[in-house]
């Protein structure tokens, strides 16, 4: 026998051998088809055999597989624009019917994205936009996740969960509203100030009012005291005077010497004054 003839019928034997097992992983499912007609379902690992150049092997994820929407522009019902950017998980239940309606991962996900986002667009044109931006959008994909999951089933598909990794503004539109929320923000702080500075100024006159009372009083209390102070005294002075009246006028005489007389005054009085007596009397 030609050794090249050989050579082919061991490379044909091996090729028919390799082809007459394949290997399932743990992540694995799928099905196998004989001429285009289905055969049988898989889904646990190991090692099958299978017809060569007869039966071909489709195989499909058996993990949770992520589908990641572009975002979109939606209308909320207070006629507002908004873009959403919403995330599914999903996984082949049935890799037949998969197969039959979509054939692969990359047709699943255009129709998955295609039910999603026509449910979340009814279910954003049924709500506020301030419902969506706040705390209610846990309720809107839950509902949009219910309905869409009824639908996908068909495709042999299990939804199980959408969520919406982001809604805002369009980007043309952002800059207004920044704008306005900015002026609403310094109109706010202007109010603030504004009572600020009228609570200051009414702290300040009470405080002024107060003040003057305080001062009053303390004068009216000053007086007072110095009247009765004077009193006292006059009365002292009295008493000593009545005591003895010659010794009185002298003190008194002596003191207004020490105010008004010094080693610079330059007094010409007469020595008969009432004021000088008193040195007369010591000549």
């Amino acid at each position: 026998m030609n050794k090249n003839i050989l050579l082919i019928l061991l490379a044909v034997a091996a090729y028919v051998g390799w082809d007459s097992f394949y290997v399932v992983q743990e992540y694995e499912q799928g099905i196998v088809t004989r001429v285009g007609k289905y055969r049988y379902t898989f889904r646990s690992p190991g090692i099958r055999g299978k017809v060569p150049f007869v039966d071909t092997v489709r195989k499909m994820e058996k993990r949770i597989i992520g589908s990641d929407t572009p975002p979109a522009e939606y209308l909320t019902l207070d006629k507002k624009k908004l873009v959403a950017d919403p995330i599914s998980r999903w996984r082949i239940i049935d890799p037949l019917r998969f197969y039959k309606s979509v054939q692969d991962e990359s047709g699943a996900k255009a129709r998955l994205d295609d039910i999603v986002n026509s449910e979340l667009r009814e279910k954003i044109a049924s709500r506020n936009f301030g419902e969506i931006i706040g705390n209610k959008r846990e309720d809107l994909v839950q509902e949009v996740a219910a309905n869409a999951r009824a639908q996908l089933g068909e495709f042999g598909i299990k939804l199980l969960d959408v969520r919406i990794k982001r809604a805002d503004l369009p980007t043309e539109v952002q800059e207004s509203v920044f704008q306005r929320m900015r002026a609403e923000r310094d109109r706010i702080a202007k109010r603030y100030r504004s009572e600020g500075v009228e609570e200051s100024e009414k702290l300040k006159a009470e405080t002024d009012k107060r003040r003057s009372i305080l001062l009053a009083e303390a004068y009216e209390q000053a007086q007072a005291i110095r009247g009765e102070g004077d009193a006292k005294s006059v009365a002292i002075y009295a008493k000593a005077y009545n005591k003895d009246t010659e010794f009185y006028s002298f003190t008194r005489s002596l003191e207004t010497y020490e105010k008004v007389l010094n080693q610079e005054t330059k007094v010409v009085l007469s020595t008969s004054g009432e004021l000088l007596r008193y040195f007369n009397e010591s000549e």
